[in-house]
């Protein structure tokens, strides 16, 4: 199922979805180390050491083919920094299903950010790959990130009761999907 070559970077009205650079340490770092962007994430705040390990951990999947994670940078073209992270994770080949995650810096939130660059991974997802679903999960409690799911187009499927625990916390978790049937175009 993964293509012969992953066309990256992936261009968008105001973003490049791109691979991860050993450069982009200082950018990652800043949205990765704060409480808030980080609040619902099974990981971080980051200290700068886990930071460090997250780009080689991105450096080394990048030389790896097929990929089976794909996590890109998301750079915001004008102001040309790194501000967030999304990552398509092939759970299921046979049945062509992919999960796809997000986050991004605190500053932008609200701005459409990850709307537009989860509306370029459900085309790639769709059309390039030939996908027959795409997932993607959040905490309960996380509004923005079931939000932006809802306005991709992926539907609410379930609650997951203490599914995982979270810094010491057991959390529910929203399961969201998108079949390829139903996938549109952009979001306006």
């Amino acid at each position: 199922m993964p293509p012969a070559e992953l066309r990256l970077p992936i261009e968008t009205e105001r973003l490049r979805l791109r691979d991860f650079r050993l450069e982009d340490a200082q950018d990652v770092h800043a949205y990765g180390s704060d409480p808030e962007v980080t609040r619902y994430m099974p990981w971080g705040p980051n200290t700068p050491e886990e930071t460090a390990a997250f780009i080689a951990r991105a450096l080394e999947q990048q030389a790896t083919w097929p990929r089976l994670d794909v996590g890109l940078a998301i750079e915001h073209r004008t102001l040309g920094v790194v501000v967030g992270s999304i990552a398509l994770h092939l759970r299921d080949i046979p049945h062509r299903t992919l999960e796809m995650g997000y986050c991004l810096r605190q500053d932008l939130w609200g701005q459409g950010i990850v709307t537009e660059a989860g509306q370029a991974l459900l085309r790639l997802g769709f059309e390039e790959l030939g996908l027959h679903r795409i997932t993607a999960t959040c905490d309960v409690r996380n509004t923005g990130s079931y939000r932006v799911m809802e306005k991709l187009g992926l539907r609410r499927e379930g609650e997951m009761r203490q599914d995982r625990q979270v810094r010491g916390v057991w959390r529910d978790t929203y399961l969201y999907a998108i079949l390829a049937e139903a996938w549109s175009r952009p979001i306006n």
